[in-house]
């Protein structure tokens, strides 16, 4: 083979294929990074399109909202069309659509809109007012939101309701398409609310605008590979060797990223397309970098939220939590200066103040009379007290009063409580009254939730024929004082109680007979606890009581003074003949160490040996003598 041959195969082996490879790369690269700038602009333009439609849609539902109050009450049809037909051809809404109890009174307007908002109102008849809104058409909206290489296509339930691209489109539109021979990157919003379907927004970007930058790049990179295929055979080995650390630095970059390290950039040399490159790669970095700052910063907010989550949801448990924000609610919502919260301690209890905001010195006739007439209507009632100046402007020493029931209602029918607000010189409107019924009627239902989570919890951990503490909370309550007890050096006794000849009982005078007996037993042992001590049904016919702090002589002393009390005790026949007498058996430990399953165990071994001793006695679980004290 000829030297030129040689030259030529070497040329080409050690220089020229590397060297466009590595061109070939960079060109990759560099249109990759255009598209990416495309794709990048198009979704911006996508999240900006986004903001923009949630703002319409809150703009469109706060018009709803002063709509539906500007109709209510709802008109007859003509005077309701001649409204909407107004609205609609003036220019200030696009559509209309006035729903009342979900029959249509009125639907006005180009069916091109989108961005509606949606309002309810609840009269007094509990009829419901729905009016929705647009003041955006499709068209307008792709317009306005359409710019120099951006267009805005506008789709509603298959059928494109606008589109500023010059050009048909395909009914799925892919990520890249070409319109009318223009290239684009093609990014969606997720589905919108709209009227009657989801109204769906694509953002095109004009590739075009980054091809530019783009050609320029490969023209440069084009003109870089001829200079150096003239000199290949020259510096040869240079160029690969510098080729080679290059796309090291790359690769190594590469690396870092990938572990999520992005505090060393690629080395910017020079200026050719490498250093471009590397300018492209330490920019991504960059916004990588700033993007995961981004994603973190959300992640801690959706904590924070999920805090606050929580720590509302345990807030609305807690009822003299929520009785005061239903008050400042009410007050601040109404632009009231003074108001109070009356609630009753029980169904047959008379109403109370409980909480009260302002100086209500001089207005208590006229929040009593407010409060006496709600109450007698059931509803929300006003009064008003003071001179009036001539014709119907109000003085500013007239006081104003509102006042309304808050639920849960009793079973005989009577409010939970009330809530009045009230102001100096100036009267409450509708709107006010309509919103003070609705918060309230929101606390009513937060509290009787909270009343029954509060009554479940009661019946997790109460027997429901004594109403003392159950099997299970006994074990939990008395494995918590041994705890205690093992921590702080002080004993915790234990009484077990078992009701002598139950099952005779049972079995003369039937099973009603003994829940009575049980009942009047667990009345006993609930008038003799004290503050800390837990009295509970142990199981059938047998009780027990916890006593903190307690040793085995105090212990014994109290189970006998239980004794004699039970015993001594006339329980009513249920079949009205007479009366019957029941006694007990007793046993009685006490310990500072536990564990609980000894101390269960050796009282309850006493117990039965009460029982097995001739019963109506108390023993002792003592590791030295059991004393037994017979009753008499």
């Amino acid at each position: 083979m000829s030297f030129r041959n040689r030259l030529t195969s070497f040329f080409i082996v050690i220089v020229l294929a590397p060297m466009l490879a590595m061109g070939f790369l960079a060109l990759r690269l560099i249109s990759q990074s255009n598209e990416g700038k495309a794709i990048a602009r198009a979704n911006g333009a996508a999240a900006a399109v986004a903001s923009v439609y949630t703002n319409d849609v809150a703009t469109a539902r706060t018009d709803a909202g002063l709509l539906a109050r500007h109709l209510t009450p709802v008109p007859k049809t003509a005077p309701l069309d001649a409204k909407l037909r107004e609205l609609v051809k003036s220019g200030a809404l696009v559509r209309v659509i006035v729903i009342h109890n979900g029959q249509t009174l009125g639907s006005f307007g180009s069916t091109s809109a989108i961005a509606p908002g949606t309002a309810e109102i609840k009269g007094h008849d509990g009829a419901v007012l729905e009016v929705t809104v647009s003041a955006t058409s499709a068209a307008a909206f792709a317009t306005q939101l359409s710019s120099n290489g951006v267009e805005v296509v506008v789709r509603s339930g298959g059928v494109t309701l606008a589109s500023t691209a010059s050009g048909p489109l395909p009914r799925s539109i892919p990520t890249k398409l070409d319109v009318g021979g223009v290239a684009y990157a093609a990014a969606g919003v997720a589905p919108l609310a709209g009227i009657g379907a989801p109204v769906n927004i694509t953002v095109l970007s004009n590739n075009s605008l980054s091809s530019t930058s783009g050609s320029t790049s490969q023209v440069v990179a084009a003109a870089f590979l001829a200079g150096f295929a003239l000199l290949a055979f020259s510096f040869a080995v240079l160029a690969s060797r510098g080729l080679s650390d290059q796309v090291n630095r790359f690769l190594a970059a590469a690396r870092r990223l990938g572990g999520g390290d992005f505090s060393a950039p690629v080395p910017v040399e020079g200026s050719d397309e490498f250093a471009q490159l590397a300018k492209e790669f330490n920019s991504m970095s960059r916004q990588l970098e700033e993007r995961l700052a981004q994603l973190e910063a959300e992640r801690a907010r959706l904590r924070e939220s999920i805090r606050r989550g929580g720590e509302t949801f345990a807030a609305t448990l807690d009822e003299d939590a929520l009785l005061g924000l239903a008050l400042g609610t009410a007050i601040d919502g109404t632009g009231a200066s003074f108001g109070r919260l009356s609630v009753r301690a029980s169904d047959e209890a008379p109403l109370a103040q409980r909480l009260f905001e302002g100086d209500l010195r001089g207005v208590e006739p006229t929040v009593l009379a407010a409060e006496a007439a709600a109450l007698r209507a059931d509803a929300l009632a006003d009064a008003a007290e003071g001179d009036t100046a001539e014709g119907d402007a109000k003085r500013e020493d007239e006081v104003f009063v509102l006042s309304v029931p808050l639920g849960p209602w009793s079973a005989l029918g009577r409010p939970l409580g009330l809530i009045t607000v009230g102001r100096r010189g100036e009267p409450f409107a509708d709107a006010d009254k309509e919103l003070l019924r609705s918060l309230v009627g929101q606390a009513s239902m937060a509290i009787d939730n909270t009343r029954l989570h509060e009554e479940a919890r009661k019946l997790s951990v109460t027997d429901l024929l004594t109403q003392l503490t159950n099997h299970g909370r006994f074990q939990e309550v008395l494995a918590a004082e041994l705890e205690r007890a093992r921590r702080y050096k002080h004993p915790v006794g234990l009484i077990l109680l078992d009701i002598d000849n139950f099952k005779k009982v049972n079995d003369t005078f039937g099973h009603p007979q003994g829940d009575l007996v049980l009942r009047r037993l667990a009345d006993v042992l609930r008038q003799s606890t004290r503050d800390g001590d837990v009295a509970a049904r142990y199981g059938g016919e047998e009780l027990a009581m916890v006593l903190p702090h307690t040793d085995l002589d105090g212990c014994f002393a109290i189970a006998e003074r239980l004794r004699g009390a039970i015993a001594e005790m006339a329980i009513p026949r249920v079949d009205g003949d007479g009366h019957l007498k029941v006694t007990v058996s007793i046993g009685v430990g006490a310990s500072d160490t536990g564990p609980k399953e000894s101390l269960i165990a050796t009282t309850d071994k006493a117990l039965y040996k009460a029982k097995r001793g001739g019963k109506n006695q108390t023993i002792r679980a003592s590791p030295l003598a059991a004393k037994a004290v017979r009753g008499e």
